[in-house]
């Protein structure tokens, strides 16, 4: 019975790409979640990115909610403790979401009004630099990890390539996790709604777990130098279920404890189609389909899916800014 996640090491795509391929395919086949190392982000970028986001955390509560989420349309800033929902259920951590930095469309219905400016805190300018700076280098990790996935499955390298030229609605969280007794859940059971996610966390945090099959559950620890990858439900439609994205949670922290993770949600333009790629006939043989959730409906286009998450996780911004109320979220999705 697997204990612990594969380690891949994207510097062996180099030397031996044929066996890292392999190795990439099957662990998002079997897991859906490995670890990364090997990747060229810089030790210290990863080590400046947490320190910046450890700063903002301590700030007073009045200096966070400069930036506070109920002000923006797009879903983008601080989100207070109990702030977003999962299954329904109140998460119990704090956070900050960074997105494209982009013009308003005047106008704009559905998904297109998540398109939109980031909230940054004035107390802590260079925090903007840094996270501009992290959203590019780890977009350039996960563009790489599509073409050798796309090869490993038969398709040309470029199968993704116009999915992501223009636009990508990329998205970072910056989560703190506090310690309590009140609840288990730091955040509920789910799968990620976009294509695959790069997740940095604190050393020495704990919480993460990935359920392998059906009520096992593992731990997901920090390992050094790596990042925690996991596919999102994006890839699972492109892959007609051969690749299949995996539920994942986190455990809230006992007192005393708290966890922090970066999670960079590598996703395309709103408006863009996953394309769909022929498995090869060995692959395609044991392919288990896209899995049918009528609770947590799949759509080909990211907008969707990323709008369907969005109103669902924060029903207050929803009705204030777009007057959709729970139950009509509900009865949209």
């Amino acid at each position: 019975m697997v204990t612990m996640l594969p380690i891949l090491d994207l510097g062996d795509a180099d030397t031996d790409p044929a066996s890292f391929r392999t190795a990439l395919r099957e662990a998002a086949h079997r897991h859906g979640f490995f670890y990364l190392t090997g990747h060229g982000v810089p030790e210290g970028q990863a080590v400046d990115v947490l320190r910046l986001a450890r700063q903002f955390f301590a700030l007073p509560a009045a200096t966070k909610n400069e930036i506070n989420q109920l002000s923006s349309p797009q879903f983008r800033g601080y989100s207070r403790l109990g702030g977003e929902l999962t299954n329904g259920k109140v998460d119990w951590r704090e956070q900050i979401d960074i997105g494209p930095e982009r013009d308003v469309i005047v106008g704009a219905q559905g998904y297109w009004r998540l398109q939109g400016p980031n909230l940054w805190p004035s107390a802590l300018p260079a925090l903007r630099k840094a996270f501009e700076q992290w959203s590019a280098a780890l977009l350039h990790v996960g563009l790489r990890l599509l073409r050798h996935w796309a090869a490993s499955l038969g398709a040309a390298e470029d199968t993704f390539n116009d999915a992501f030229a223009e636009s990508p609605a990329t998205l970072i969280k910056v989560i703190r996790y506090p310690g309590t007794t009140d609840t288990a859940q730091g955040v509920g059971a789910h799968k990620d709604s976009g294509v695959l996610t790069l997740l940095l966390a604190e050393p020495g945090s704990a919480g993460l777990q990935v359920e392998l099959s059906p009520e096992y559950w593992i731990d997901v620890p920090p390992v050094d130098g790596t990042f925690i990858v996991n596919i999102g439900e994006l890839l699972e439609v492109a892959t007609g279920g051969y690749l299949r994205a995996t539920r994942h949670r986190v455990l809230a922290p006992p007192p005393g404890a708290d966890r922090l993770s970066i999670p960079f949600f590598l996703n395309p333009a709103l408006d863009t189609t996953v394309p769909i790629i022929t498995l090869p006939p060995d692959l395609s043989a044991q392919s288990r389909g896209v899995e049918a959730d009528p609770k947590n409906p799949i759509f080909n286009t990211y907008g969707e899916n990323a709008w369907k998450s969005r109103i669902r996780a924060h029903p207050d911004v929803a009705e204030r800014h777009h007057g959709i109320t729970p139950t009509a979220a509900a009865s949209l999705y």
